[in-house]
């Protein structure tokens, strides 16, 4: 089995115009532990130094890093630092999954507790709702009696060919409906598109945030990245990038999970004061020629 041992490094620097006089903030920045990904160390340097850390998990096991600054600040830089393992995934022949009614007749209802834990994921969310177009859409890759993980592959592959990659096309808050109907945007456009009309299907899929390794085939290098998974009975969680059209593998780090991007922002936080602020984002990825111990 092939393996890769990844370092990241993501840095979010807020710029003031006017002092904050107070700055709580939530992160989700560190690696979780999957079948495929191994967390060697995680490490999260605050400037100023904070005050009231904390470190727990939140409703999805997402590890969440808590901190407030109650001190007059002009700068805010946030920086965290991850090295991980990575396993190339065993994935089932996607003609052999189980129909995609299958699966949907087995989430809803309930049979199972993989199935119970997986059917929250079927519901609308905050920032992705189901049916209509986003149904009307799916069912193209969804013909009756085709294997959920191969109807899944080629709706990854629908929207990866007929969606434009463009970052000034929308902004982090903009419509899921938007995207669908422009038929572009970023790579979180992307995944609550086919997070829609998976659930639109009766399928189970949820938003995964991480990064990237820089790899000149790969959209989305240098950046938060966002892709998503679906369950499939028997399987598990299958990871799905319709932005790069791939199921991702060794380049691939996963941060965090939830319903959609509303759950699980690397960084959120609110201000008290602070005029004008400017934000901007860092991230790398490097592989290591030799795993690290």
């Amino acid at each position: 089995m092939r393996t890769a041992v990844l370092d990241t490094r993501h840095v979010t620097t807020y710029e003031y115009g006017e002092p904050a006089l107070r700055s709580q903030n939530i992160l989700r920045v560190a690696p979780r532990e999957t079948r495929w990904q191994r967390a060697i160390r995680s490490r999260v340097d605050v400037d100023p130094t904070p005050e009231g850390v904390g470190t727990h998990r939140d409703y999805f096991g997402n590890e969440t890093h808590s901190f407030e600054i109650n001190e007059p600040h002009a700068r805010l830089v946030i920086s965290a630092s991850n090295s991980v393992e990575l396993r190339e995934p065993v994935l089932p022949d996607p003609a052999a999954t189980a129909p995609w009614e299958t699966v949907r007749g087995r989430c809803f209802p309930c049979q199972g507790p993989d199935a119970f834990e997986a059917a929250e994921y079927l519901y609308d969310s905050r920032r992705v709702t189901r049916g209509g177009r986003f149904g009307e859409y799916a069912r193209t890759s969804f013909p009756a009696g085709r294997a959920v993980f191969d109807a899944a592959l080629d709706l990854n592959r629908r929207i990866h060919r007929e969606f434009q990659y463009d970052p000034g096309s929308t902004e982090v808050d903009t419509p899921v409906e938007d995207a669908l109907r422009t038929r572009s945007g970023v790579c979180q456009d992307f995944a609550h598109v086919m997070i829609a009309c998976l659930r639109s299907m009766g399928i189970p899929a949820r938003y995964v945030s991480g990064y990237l390794r820089s790899n000149p085939k790969f959209v989305g290098v240098e950046a938060s990245h966002a892709w998503v998974s679906f369950y499939c009975p028997d399987t598990g969680w299958i990871d799905l990038d319709p932005t790069n059209d791939v199921a991702p593998s060794l380049g691939h780090v996963t941060l965090a999970w939830g319903r959609d991007y509303a759950d699980v922002p690397p960084v959120k936080g609110v201000t008290l004061g602070g005029g004008e602020q400017k934000i901007s984002v860092g991230v790398g990825v490097t592989e290591r020629e030799q795993p690290c111990e």
